[in-house]
């Protein structure tokens, strides 16, 4: 195992690669047969429905929730705290990077501090690049080749997700990518432009030189955990020592994985769903495992002969996937390291028989999950002269009780490769559709999420370059959504965006006074946008106690009271146009 650290990779400086200025971003062509679609827009604008649902805790080593990786946070929930487009007039754009091959550019999309896109862009001729564009133009800020993508003799590109399709941002904005050449690289990107290797551990020691290594995640110690491909290798290096220790199971692992707060690792292959845990010394151990049903072929639709799903976690109870049945079952487990009785809760049926397959995750929150049917899809011809997937989009809930779960609903939309998301801000499911005919036309789609009802279809786009072929929607905390796409990225966002009220933060020093004596408060009012953004209120009317003082320019104001009695007193500030805050005083007695 070799670590090179900063000084040394630094060194390097044919690695980094700051590009001159890039030209302007050139649209995805159309197809020309697609000149006469349909309308561009179908259905409402909609109406945004909270969804509740517990919050997923932040990630010490991890950008924040909802920008950090393809299924939003460790828990992988796909899920957003913000809204995303609501149909106002919805504008779309597009940039190609490799016309006329292909080169799908935001299999996973992060973002970065400043809100722009991380992605990995892969090419039709194996080129492997990490880039950097802007939110607006989808312009190319900086680039980084990777190695190369090797396939396995016979292997279908267009279901191989190994060498960067999973990667993940760290908190310092810092991409972390499994390469081809079985190594894992840290690159950051450099003030002056372009992006450095800082970090670079050689896995070759652990992953045989055939397999590829799938995915990569921290946990909350700041280990990184990795998993291989096709040999099923489970291992955690120690960023401290550049250690690495791993076991092999000999299950193939197709895709990602999730972490919890107590560093439970979950792990689905293709025979089994698994909790790891780490022994002192660092070596992965199995908490626990649990086979699921599985008729032993791979579907079309799916990469193995197994589950097609990252495991997701619910709340603080269950992690749940898809098992390999006909017809699927969404399958629920208590994820605790112990249980009482079964660690199975259900299996819930979707789909018709002969016609159920996925291989995306599924959308999680408390008691619900969303499940997408992409039985059929094996490539671009799976969609290419009319043709398509089967349909269906649906949701099961797991009972109140835990004894079981149910269908909510069925849509018979058809998404046949995305990684859909959910709006617990608007309510929404986003989905990628094409429906069946001529000409081949793509949709960004939102379902209701309580009723499944659409509520609007957007065209995208005609032709092959717009088939996402497995990437997952990403929404950023602007509220635009972007995918990436055979021929490039897409983006689509409201030309008409109102913006939500906010609340006032107020917050007083100090919070507690004696009683009769003549109290110095100082106040601050501030609000909190999606993107994490505090902006100052001026101007805000804040009382207590009977007095009233507004905030200055800076959001701050001072007054002096007299609490005249002993008990808890609390100061309120308000301005139109925003929700209104508090702030709590107690007073003791002198």
């Amino acid at each position: 195992m070799r670590l090179l650290g900063a000084t040394i990779a630094l060194a390097f400086g044919a690695l980094a690669v700051a590009p001159p200025a890039a030209p302007a971003a050139t649209p995805i062509p159309q197809d020309p047969a697609g000149l006469a679609a349909p309308a561009p827009f179908v259905g409402s604008v909609a109406v945004p429905r909270r969804v509740s649902a517990p919050p997923v805790p932040g990630h010490p080593f991890m950008a924040p929730n909802g920008r950090s990786n393809i299924h939003d946070d460790a828990w992988m929930t796909d899920t957003y705290t913000w809204s995303g487009p609501l149909g106002r007039g919805i504008g779309v754009r597009s940039a190609s990077f490799n016309f006329p091959g292909f080169e799908l550019c935001g299999g996973t999309v992060a973002f970065d501090r400043r809100g722009r896109l991380e992605t990995i862009c892969i090419a039709s001729d194996n080129r492997v690049t990490l880039r950097l564009l802007d939110p607006d133009s989808l312009d190319r800020l900086a680039s980084y080749a990777l190695p190369p993508r090797r396939l396995r003799p016979g292997a279908n590109p267009f279901q191989d997700f190994s060498g960067g399709g999973y990667f993940y941002l760290d908190r310092r904005d810092r991409a972390v990518v499994p390469t081809n050449d079985l190594h894992l690289y840290v690159l950051a990107q450099r003030p002056g432009g372009g992006f450095a290797r800082v970090e670079d551990y050689d896995l070759s020691s652990t992953v045989s030189a055939d397999d590829r290594i799938g995915s990569a995640l921290p946990d909350r110690r700041g280990r990184i955990w990795f998993v291989s491909r096709f040999g099923g290798v489970v291992g955690v290096v120690d960023r401290r020592s550049g250690r690495v220790r791993a076991m092999q199971l000999g299950e193939a692992i197709g895709n990602s994985f999730a972490v919890d707060p107590r560093s439970g690792v979950y792990v689905a292959t293709d025979a089994a769903m698994y909790r790891f845990g780490a022994r002192r010394d660092g070596v992965p151990r199995v908490v626990w495992r649990k086979r699921y049903r599985n008729i032993g072929i791979a579907k079309p639709g799916q990469v193995d002969a197994g589950t097609g799903t990252t495991p997701t976690l619910m709340g603080r109870r269950y992690v749940a996937i898809a098992d390999n049945a006909d017809p699927m079952n969404v399958v629920v487990y208590r994820r605790a390291k112990r249980v009482r009785g079964s660690r199975l809760v259900c299996e819930q049926a979707v789909f018709k028989r002969g016609a159920s397959a996925t291989e995306n995750s599924l959308i999680g929150t408390r008691r619900s999950l969303i499940v997408e049917n992409n039985f059929g899809y094996q490539g671009a011809a799976s969609t290419t002269g009319g043709l398509t997937t089967a349909p269906g989009i649906e949701r099961v809930d797991v009972e109140r009780d835990g004894r079981g779960c149910h269908a909510v609903w069925r849509s018979g939309e058809t998404a046949p490769s995305v990684v859909p998301k959910l709006s617990l801000a608007a309510g929404l499911v986003y989905t990628y559709t094409k429906p069946p005919g001529l000409p081949d036309r793509w949709y960004l789609t939102t379902l209701s999420f309580r009723t499944g009802r659409t509520v609007y279809n957007r065209l995208v786009g005609t032709g092959n370059y717009f088939n996402n072929n497995y990437a997952g929607l990403a929404v950023s905390c602007r509220g635009e959504a972007y995918l990436g796409v055979l021929g490039g990225t897409v983006k689509l966002a409201d030309s008409r965006r109102p913006t939500p009220p906010t609340r006032i933060r107020l917050k007083v020093s100090p919070n507690r006074a004696t009683v009769g004596r003549a109290t110095a408060f100082s106040f601050r009012a501030t609000t909190r946008d999606a993107c994490g953004r505090r902006p100052v209120v001026r101007g805000a009317l804040i009382r207590l106690a009977g007095e009233r003082v507004r905030t200055n320019g800076r959001g701050r104001a001072r007054m002096v009271v007299r609490l005249r009695r002993a008990g808890r007193f609390t100061a309120r500030a308000r301005k139109r146009g925003l929700l209104r805050g508090r702030a709590s005083v107690s007073a003791r007695p002198a």
